[in-house]
């Protein structure tokens, strides 16, 4: 019988594609999320039977040992930007991964694959990044032999980021931006799924991997990316941080009091964030550890933003027809 794989977030950004690589590698799919239902399109990426959703809290270890039952291979690719209701930084950075770390270890799981991230300080002053660094030390405590993958920004079709700012282009002949020379290493979601099927078939040693894309970018020159990309001429603003924070603040209150039906775009632990660079450190082991070539986010932009443009999929033929002459 095939090997078997839970997939802690498999219907997430990164997990979807972890999961349809698994597939592709022959591999049974267990996708554990809270809401199956709403996961039912993974099933799509296997034969008949081979990719399953199931229901899963990780915040709950009687949850999680059912979803490690008979795997043989464990990955955790669960991620929030924001605390959400019960699922908080601390519950699911740090609760949630102690959880499937320690069970898969007692369960006898043979490899254990945990995304992490970038600028991993347990002192930071960004509580995503705080919890993130905590709930990482949880995962090496119990399995040492445990495949820890550390990306930068992440890009991709539905990511959170690039589409983020191309939606900011619609707004106005202005786009406000905050820590404009911070400098990032935007990596695409597919290579991170890869590094993650290598670690959970076996392909990768344990051990701390640091992903980063081939360009090391300024968050303007990302922005100047975005705007090539849309085709379309903004006035870019770089925000000072005091000033910054203070919108940031008006809006975390916003969103408070509205009981999360406001969603701040820009909250006050993003505004940590953004004070440090998300680049991959000198000497540590990455993609050439793994024999993949990263791909460049300027070589795949346009495939997915060109919903983003002033005419959308047919501006290119727009652009094109002012220049026919008339007879």
């Amino acid at each position: 019988m095939a090997k078997l794989v839970t997939i802690f977030g498999g219907s997430g950004f990164v997990g979807r594609q972890v999961a349809r690589l698994m597939a592709k590698e022959g591999w049974r799919v267990r996708i554990a999320v809270r809401r199956p239902d709403e996961a039912l399109f993974t099933r799509s990426f296997g034969a008949v039977g081979q990719v399953m959703p199931v229901m899963c809290n990780i915040r709950d270890e009687l949850s999680v040992r059912a979803a490690l039952s008979d795997a043989d291979a464990a990955v955790n690719c669960v991620n929030i930007l924001s605390p959400q209701g019960k699922s908080t930084f601390k519950t699911v950075f740090e609760t949630g991964a102690e959880h499937i770390a320690r069970l898969s270890a007692e369960m006898g799981v043979a490899r254990m694959v945990h995304i992490s991230g970038l600028g991993i300080d347990v002192d930071s002053d960004s509580a995503y990044i705080a919890s993130k660094s905590r709930g990482e030390a949880a995962v090496l405590k119990h399995r040492p032999d445990a495949v820890v993958l550390r990306p930068s920004v992440i890009f991709g079709a539905d990511d959170n980021f690039y589409n983020r700012f191309a939606g900011m282009t619609r707004m106005g002949p202005v786009m406000p931006i905050v820590g404009g020379g911070t400098r990032m290493q935007p990596v695409h979601v597919e290579d991170v799924a890869q590094a993650a099927v290598m670690g959970a078939t076996g392909a990768a040693e344990p051990g701390i991997y640091e992903l980063g894309g081939p360009e090391i970018l300024t968050t303007r020159q990302i922005v100047g990316q975005v705007l090539a990309s849309v085709h379309r001429r903004r006035a870019v603003i770089n925000l000072p941080f005091p000033v910054a924070r203070i919108a940031a603040t008006a809006m975390d209150m916003t969103q408070k009091l509205t009981g999360g039906l406001f969603t701040s775009p820009l909250s006050r632990d993003q505004l940590a964030l953004l004070r440090t660079d998300n680049v991959v450190s000198p000497g540590a082991r990455g993609f050439r550890d793994l024999g993949i070539q990263p791909s460049a986010a300027s070589a795949i932009l346009d495939s997915y933003l060109v919903r983003f443009r002033p005419s959308g999929q047919y501006d290119a033929i727009k652009r094109s027809a002012k220049n026919l002459r008339k007879d």
